[in-house]
């Protein structure tokens, strides 16, 4: 069975654009998949292919789950990636959605499915999204770096360069394989405070969709998330004022962010044991 899956043939795509993003490594925050599942329900997106997990995953790291279906019957939902459609009547272009957990192995097969994909429904440009956790305050707009394939696609997407180089994820990956596969792209990524690591950050979720909006003429209703965005940095905001050692280092971080000078973080605790506190003290506070 190949791995890509059809349910339909999706028909009269406008100059589509895909949009990628991946659950895991790539998403810090859930920042990335939040913005493009935020997008899939404001446009009322339809699945019409999937990929098969089994070439692309290790189930002992993403294990299936089992679930109650129709008539008490015991199903097994695997991990996975779907694929989406959703018109956007008047925007210049419908949407391709994909949308997963990132996969284990085999990536570039992974990518060349995915292009393939691509070429065969006319997509004009992909789109991946991702999210890192970085030492940058809850309080300030978020920071936004990317790359794109050419430099005109670069001008339009209006953020730095990421000059990042190290380990990579899916979406690091899917950029290059579309790259060299003369495929239009561009990589988003938003930056998530790191003390607050363990929480869904829809501000950067938002933040990650304004720019997309931007890029390909596509837009939605922001409200609902622009209320989670302020709720969120609101509860934070009550949760750091209560523990002197945080305060005093989002202070510093906020500093930091002003004055675009990094030392301005040294000579107070880790972050990372900072990250662990606060963590330990959001879990006490409960859902509220």
């Amino acid at each position: 069975m190949p791995p890509l899956i059809w349910d339909r043939r999706p028909d009269g795509l406008r100059a589509p654009a895909m949009l990628c993003a991946f659950q895991g490594w790539n998403d810090a925050g859930d920042a990335a998949s939040s913005a493009l599942s935020f997008l899939a329900s404001a446009l009322d997106a339809k699945r019409f292919a999937r990929i098969d997990p089994e070439e692309f995953y290790d189930f002992q790291a993403n294990r299936p789950c089992i679930a109650l279906g129709e008539h008490e019957r015991r199903e097994i939902r695997w991990p996975g990636v779907e694929i989406f459609e959703a018109s956007a009547p008047r925007a210049p272009r419908d949407l391709v959605l994909v949308q997963g957990v990132e996969p284990s192995m085999r990536w570039r097969a992974f990518g060349s499915h995915v292009v393939d994909l691509a070429e065969a429904l006319g997509v004009q440009v992909v789109v991946s999204l991702g999210a890192l956790l970085g030492d940058v305050p809850h309080t300030r707009p978020v920071v936004m770096t990317g790359h794109a394939s050419d430099g005109a696609l670069l001008e339009r997407l209006g953020v730095p360069t990421s000059s990042y180089e190290g380990p990579t994820g899916i979406v690091g990956v899917l950029h290059a394989t579309c790259a060299d596969a003369g495929l239009p792209s561009a990589t988003l990524w938003a930056a998530v405070p790191h003390y607050v690591a363990a929480a869904s950050n829809p501000k950067a979720a938002l933040a990650l969709l304004r720019r997309v909006e931007a890029l390909i003429g596509v837009s939605v209703d922001l409200t609902e998330l622009e209320s989670a965005s302020a709720d969120y940095e609101r509860q934070v905001g009550l949760a750091v004022q209560s523990d002197p050692d945080i305060q005093a280092f989002v202070e510093r971080l906020e500093h930091a962010s002003d004055s675009e000078s990094p030392d301005a973080v040294e000579n107070v605790p880790s972050g990372e044991m900072l990250a662990r506190e606060f963590q330990r003290f959001l879990r006490q506070r409960g859902r509220d």
